[in-house]
């Protein structure tokens, strides 16, 4: 698959301090692409350096096969974490002049305007301040500036902060939707479950250093633990336990008994689910047989923890 961004043995330094160090990554075409890691891991250092806030110290940018360069900042769309609208400027006004800024004509812009504007429900807001809006409503405002130009690359720092739960899924929706249309989105977030619904690929970098990135598929396959919960109805517990601690660790802490129902978490190591299989139903009738794939936030955790 084609990479519209590739990030090439990126360095960044202030003073004594390494903000990135050597970091590569590459964003598929079409891709939501997650890009995790703690605070002051220096996901905002590579961030500004995509946007041309600031430069590299060494490596090289790509975007969609090119060296990175001014021209580039009409392609791009950035929604920071820290939204910069004008407060005592009129909505209409602020979005036609970022619209302009971002190479479209007046025309071009009042269109696209029109067509957000409508599709979000917030035409009423055209000549009201930024001032007199809600935090979620200067959102919105936020988000349509950031995509109404139709870049090839989104980069959302935190989009869903300062939503309520119906707005937030409105604008997942939104992303889902532009995504469709043929967009790249690099996405930034502390929220794993957002992660889990969104994003294609994902990259970790902590510490300065990149220590993940791939198909979040892939990654929560390789991080598996050959975990399964399982529930049974038997008669004998005992013998079950028996028949199970001679071959797999049973995780004590996740058994308990309900409506006579054991649940239990079973790590099988080198054996197979149907070893596992051959016992439970030699014992007793099989209620509930699943792996435990590890999440997003399982990965992070770890990852981080480990390093």
């Amino acid at each position: 698959m084609h990479n519209i961004l590739e990030v090439k043995n990126v360095v960044k330094q202030y003073g004594d301090y390494t903000a990135l160090n050597s970091v590569s990554l590459n964003v598929p075409q079409g891709s939501i692409y997650g890009l995790l890691g703690p605070n002051g891991a220096g996901k905002t250092s590579l961030i500004r350096i995509i946007n041309q806030i600031t430069m590299p110290d060494a490596g090289q940018i790509l975007l969609d096969g090119e060296a990175l360069n001014p021209s580039h900042i009409k392609q791009i769309g950035y929604l920071p974490e820290e939204r910069g609208l004008y407060k005592s400027m009129k909505v209409g006004e602020q979005c036609l002049y970022l619209a302009q800024l971002k190479g479209l004509s007046k025309d071009e812009a009042l269109t696209q305007l029109k067509y957000w504007f409508d599709k979000l429900e917030i035409k009423g807001w055209w000549d009201k301040k930024i001032q007199e809006l809600s935090k979620g409503m200067a959102q919105k405002i936020q988000f349509v500036v950031t995509v109404l130009h139709q870049p090839k690359l989104l980069i959302f720092d935190e989009p869903f902060s300062g939503f309520d739960p119906v707005n937030a899924n409105l604008i997942k929706d939104e992303i889902l939707e532009l995504k469709k249309k043929g967009a790249t989105i690099i996405f930034s977030t502390h929220r794993m479950e957002s992660v889990e619904e969104l994003c294609d690929d994902i990259a970790l970098i902590h510490k300065s250093n990149k220590l993940i990135e791939g198909k979040l598929d892939d990654i929560k396959r390789q991080y598996r633990t050959n975990s399964f919960e399982v529930g049974i109805l038997t008669a004998n517990v005992e013998g079950l336990m028996y028949d199970l601690t001679q071959k797999f660790t049973v995780g004590q802490t996740q058994f308990k008994s309900l409506n006579d129902e054991l649940k239990l978490e079973i790590q099988i190591g080198n054996a197979t689910p149907n070893d596992l299989l051959q016992i439970l139903t030699a014992r007793g009738q099989v209620t509930h047989f699943v792996e435990k794939i590890p999440s997003a936030g399982d990965i992070f955790i770890k990852t981080v923890k480990e390093n």
